[in-house]
């Protein structure tokens, strides 16, 4: 039987022994709530099967039901391989919506509370000889609306901007094997401006005697070697690039040249080798001078896409690694230099491949969408371990805690609600200062790197108009929000239309809506034509995000359909947003 998503499931931090747990999973809906007192992790006979890592609503989970189940139950069997007998075991889930808990052979191992963010147990103590079990209980209170959910649709069918909800796991589930002592995690920040590496790493369990090696090589060739010799459970080594500053910008990572660095960690003790993980790094910078957005210290005009993540048959699980490939391939073939993902904090084999074909990423929250304590404490802690995991990336530029006043609806008055879009701003700056922060994309910002603005206008004049000087564009009110919340000011801060366009055009069998309405491929074009070339004409806006990549559910405003199939040629779309003409490009796709 052919195991869903195969691949490795953390391409940032790679290692060799592991086993892959996705596949056929026994499995419960738990309508009654009565799982935990009638012990279902002891003993249960389960009445369906279920195709992990797709949750059930999904078509490729084999179920593909959208009714209400708020609490279901997995579980399945595995065997450990002969030479895993003297390791650790550590058994990871990539995420699993929204509240999981964990047992077994019936004993329970991990808790964990966020629908978007790994964790993982340490299971040596629990496993036997032979054959041994896994259960799962997730819980997805599918109308609790503080609770951190994106787009995902608190009513039975999607409908408007909302979509089908995701209910338990839906990333990949994977046990790997480690020494007794190995390496936890590493935080790797660049600074281009010296030609170094800041690594931080945090090793479990160490020893006297014990060394941690780090090797950097720039296509297969060593650049520097590191040796620390282990007393603490932290640590850091800043590291100089020798050939960094040879190649001047030859090493830079960037949307139109992906350089990446190769690293190895190594531990040992007494020479024997303990862990070996294999990491990359870029070396990137992005920043605001005097107004002005850099990346690697030069002018960069951001022309992105909105990416809300979704799939027809997969919903919040990419189908395939190939099909998260495709869909930035896609993206970059019509001339985007990157994406906003969307209400969804996204699969890291996705930040990979930007990583490897050269994307640039805004991480945004999922969102709840009422105010409240339990609100402000779950996306608190979701969103630091989101920043935890992605880190790493030089594709994301900008972190995203809050959209259009999602969860923060009384911002404008109510001054709990404007401290709690500061605090995001300042938390986020306080695990991340070599990123930018928006305090609320789109509208109602109190503190934010760069002024964003969501604005669906069609006409080309009307555009132009408002985005031809900064009085205009601070006395608009798109939406009918005001740009900032009263008693914030703007204070010279970039300025990008983070969303715009929507146009809706029927290529698909199914009806929809978008913000504007297209006939024909010539109409679509020139209706693209005249709200892009609109920002691009503007002497203050730095960049856009055009809304969106793909039809989702009933939204039929993408640029390709659902499916990922282009509208129109894709050449088209590209010409138009390098300022090009696009009116002797044959309009079908080949």
């Amino acid at each position: 039987m052919t195991i869903p998503r195969p691949e490795y499931p953390r391409p940032q931090f790679v290692r060799t022994d592991w086993i892959n747990l996705n596949g056929e999973w026994e499995f419960e809906f738990d309508d009654e709530n009565k799982g935990i007192a009638e012990k279902w992790y002891e003993k249960h006979e389960y009445s369906q099967t279920i195709n992990v890592p797709f949750c059930y609503q999904s078509e490729l989970s084999g179920i593909g039901i959208t009714d209400f189940h708020d609490i279901v139950w997995y579980k399945r069997k595995f065997l450990l391989p002969e030479e895993w007998k003297n390791k650790r075991l550590l058994l990871h889930f990539g995420a699993v919506d929204y509240r999981a808990s964990v047992w077994i052979n019936g004993q329970f191992v991990c808790s964990h509370e966020g629908g978007h963010t790994p964790f993982h147990a340490e299971i040596t103590h629990v496993v036997k000889d032979g054959e041994n079990e896994i259960v799962v209980r997730a819980e997805d209170y599918s109308k609790e609306l503080d609770q951190p959910r994106g787009k995902q649709y608190w009513k039975e069918k999607s409908e408007s901007i909302f979509y089908t909800r995701t209910t338990g796991i839906w990333q990949t589930v994977w046990i790997e094997a480690v020494a007794t002592t190995y390496l936890e995690k590493v935080k790797m920040t660049p600074n281009i401006d010296t030609d170094e590496i800041l690594i931080e790493y945090v090793v479990n369990n160490v020893k006297r005697n014990q060394q941690l090696e780090i090797e950097i090589s720039f296509d297969g060739q060593l650049v520097a070697k590191d040796i620390v010799h282990l007393t603490e459970r932290k640590g850091s080594r800043q590291i100089y690039l020798h050939d960094f500053n040879v190649h001047d910008s030859g090493r830079l990572w960037s949307p139109e040249h992906p350089n990446l660095y190769d690293v190895v960690f190594t531990i040992k003790e007494n020479g024997c080798v303990l862990d070996r993980v294999e990491s990359y790094f870029g070396m990137r910078k992005i920043s605001v001078e005097n107004g002005i957005i850099m990346l690697n210290n030069r002018p960069y005009y951001m022309k992105l896409v909105l990416d809300q993540g979704y799939f027809p048959k997969g919903i919040l699980t990419p189908p395939s690694d190939e099909d998260i490939k495709r869909d930035i391939q896609l993206t970059k073939e019509m001339g985007f230099n990157g994406v906003r993902k969307h209400q969804k904090i996204e699969d890291p084999r996705y930040l990979y491949w930007a990583d490897k074909l050269g994307l640039l990423v805004w991480g945004e929250m999922a969102n709840s969408y009422i105010y409240t304590e339990d609100a402000i404490r779950r996306i608190a802690s979701e969103w630091q371990e989101a920043i935890e995991r992605d880190y790493n990336h030089p594709s994301i530029v900008v972190w995203v805690p809050i959209n259009e006043s999602w969860g923060v609806p009384r911002l404008l008055a109510d001054k709990r609600q404007q401290a709690h879009a500061l605090s995001l701003y300042y938390l986020t700056k306080s695990l991340d200062s070599t990123r930018l922060v928006i305090s609320n994309d789109g509208w109602e910002h109190t503190k934010s790197d760069i002024c964003t603005i969501h604005d669906y206008e069609p006409d080309k004049e009307t555009l132009k108009e408002r985005y031809r000087t900064i009085e205009n564009i601070l006395r608009s009110q798109p939406g009918h929000r005001f740009i900032y919340v009263p008693g914030y000011e703007y204070h010279n801060e970039p300025i990008l239309v983070t969303e715009f366009g929507g146009i809706a055009y029927k290529k698909s069998h199914w009806d929809g809506w978008g913000y504007s309405g297209a006939e024909n491929d010539e109409d679509f074009a020139e209706r693209y034509y005249k709200v892009v070339s609109a920002i691009l004409e503007s002497p203050l806006v730095q960049g856009f995000c055009y809304t969106q990549l793909t039809d989702v559910e009933q939204e039929i405003n993408g640029l390709l359909t659902y499916d990922r199939q282009p509208k129109i040629n894709p050449n088209i779309i590209r010409a138009i947003n390098e300022g090009k003409d696009y009116k002797r490009i044959p309009c079908e796709v080949k």
